[in-house]
């Protein structure tokens, strides 16, 4: 079955950085669907960034121009650099994917998840 495996959490100050890796097995991240998720404290899962197969990307207008996604198809894995980290940041971030070329960027989108990475900011 499809394994997702994220890693790179942590804690860091407001203004600082840090570089999340979901490393997928079972699952070629070049040709379907791959994006990152986050959920905090009573509040529903939200879209971060999502990439797909032609390397298009969308972010959430809170993240733009401070985070960036990408795709490592030799690893078979993508990666997310958060820059400018805010408190409103903190949160357990989700690596997701999905078969197939039609991306969406809802969580309902996405059939496979990892268990997700803790990030603090504060």
């Amino acid at each position: 079955h499809v394994q997702l495996v994220e890693s790179g959490g942590g804690s860091v100050q407001p203004g600082g950085s840090l570089t999340l890796s979901c490393a997928a097995s079972r699952f070629t991240a070049s040709t379907g669907c791959m994006g990152w998720f986050r959920q905090s404290a009573g509040k529903e899962r939200e879209p971060v960034a999502t990439i797909d197969s032609d390397y298009s990307t969308t972010y959430a207008n809170s993240v733009k121009g401070r985070f960036t996604i990408s795709r490592d198809n030799s690893k078979n894995t993508i990666h997310l650099q958060m820059d400018s980290l805010r408190p409103e940041d903190s949160a357990v971030y989700y690596c997701a994917a999905e078969l197939g070329s039609l991306c969406g960027s809802t969580p309902v989108a996405y059939s496979y998840w990892g268990v997700g990475t803790q990030v603090t900011v504060s």
